[in-house]
Parts: C-alpha cells; structure tokens; sequence
C-alpha cells in the first residue's frame, strides 16, 4: 500500500542536515541568516526538541522573515522516515518510490543461498532465511532510519507460524499470523526513525518438519 506524506511548516521551509562532502559541487548562494532561540515547535500539543542525527539540539532559523526548520528534525517528530538522495540533491519524506530489498540494506549470517532452501513453490528466491524444526527464534532488520515501512514477506511450513515485530524498546509495531494456506503472506509495518527491528516467530505444533521461510530478495523497505 502506497502512502503520501504531506509535510507544511506554516511561514517556513525544512532544512535537512547532510555531510559536508555532499556539498561539493552544488549551487550554494551565502546568505546572513539568524539562529532562532525563541522558536519553540510542537507536535500533536506536546512541545518536542528538535535533534540532528546524532542527538545534539538544532535551532531554527530565522532569514528574511521566514523560519526555516530543521528538516530531520521535523520528520523524527512527525514519525516520518526521512533520508537525503545525494546523486539528485533530493531529500525523501515518508515512503520511497521504489522498495529496496533488506538484504541490499544489510548482511545476513544466517541466511542460506543454496538452491536447494531458497526454493518456496517451484520460485528461487535466491537468498533466504529457513529455519526448520523449532519452536521459534528471531532475526534483526536494519533499516538504519532511511524508510517509513517494511513489508516482510513469510510464509509458513507444515505449521501456522505467528509473527512479532518490535522495536529496540520491545514495543510491538505489527503482531500476525501467518497460517500454511496464507503461502507467501507480506506483513506491513510502521518503522519510521528506527535503526533496528526485531522480528520474532513462533510456532506452537512443531516439529522437524515445521519452520519459516523469509525471502530477502522480495521482503523490502519503502
């Protein structure tokens, strides 16, 4: 499902800080702005402090009139995925045009690329998570804070299978259950400002012959 995010700072714009180096090239005009101690922002009526990536407070700022906020900020307070595309000098709200693979976005050690378990009803999906036999376990995604959701695809073997994802403060975002006749189900969920998703399953009628199958190929972030 395709979302829309719609961002209107009232009198103002939304800056977004970035590494000096994706700087280099681009059409800058210098101008004589002003740090803006007096603004004070709020969400939903609950006053917030604004912070860059790496925790430490940022002012707006105040030039000609106009205020101009923070804009990674703003998209943490609003709970909306921000991230900076450098090769288009283009800063991306909310969901992104096109889905990115999770196992694009990070390594995963336990996952299996024999043709053998990649296989689900006569597909290869060329790389997998397969786990047979237990009664449950986990595995972490990282989407490091770059995508508003994650659609994750599961199917069940020989067993219904029940799914939990949750944040590094174990509050849960999406909690399903995937039956055998489900085939390959994609499950939504939520993961905007987060660096990290845990995602637990659990089957109750286990045996050898019972497990998961997560595709990384086709599960993805937007």
């Amino acid at each position: 499902m395709k979302k829309t995010v719609v961002a209107s700072i009232i009198g103002g714009a939304m800056l977004l800080s970035v590494s000096a180096g994706a700087y280099a090239g681009a059409n800058l005009q210098e101008i004589k702005a002003y740090l803006n101690n007096d603004i004070k922002v709020k969400v939903h009526g609950k006053q917030v402090q604004l912070l860059d990536v790496n925790g430490n407070v940022v002012t707006p700022i105040t030039f000609k009139g106009t205020t101009y906020l923070p804009a990674r900020a703003i998209a943490n307070s609003l709970n909306v995925a921000v991230d900076y595309e450098a090769a288009t000098s283009t800063v991306l709200f909310g969901e992104k045009v096109d889905g990115t693979p999770i196992n694009a976005n990070q390594v995963f050690y336990r996952s299996t690329k024999d043709p053998n378990m990649t296989q689900y009803k006569n597909k290869d999906y060329i790389e997998v998570l397969k786990e047979m036999g237990g009664s449950g376990s986990n595995f972490t995604l990282e989407p490091e804070k770059k995508f508003q959701t994650l659609y994750l695809q599961v199917a069940a073997i020989g067993a219904d299978v029940k799914i939990r994802i949750k944040d590094g403060n174990s509050r849960l975002l999406k909690e399903e259950t995937v039956t055998i006749d489900d085939g390959l189900k994609t499950i939504e969920a939520n993961i905007a400002g987060l660096n990290e998703v845990t995602v637990f399953y659990s089957i109750d009628n286990y045996n050898d012959d019972t497990g998961i199958f997560v595709p990384l190929t086709t599960s993805y972030y937007k």
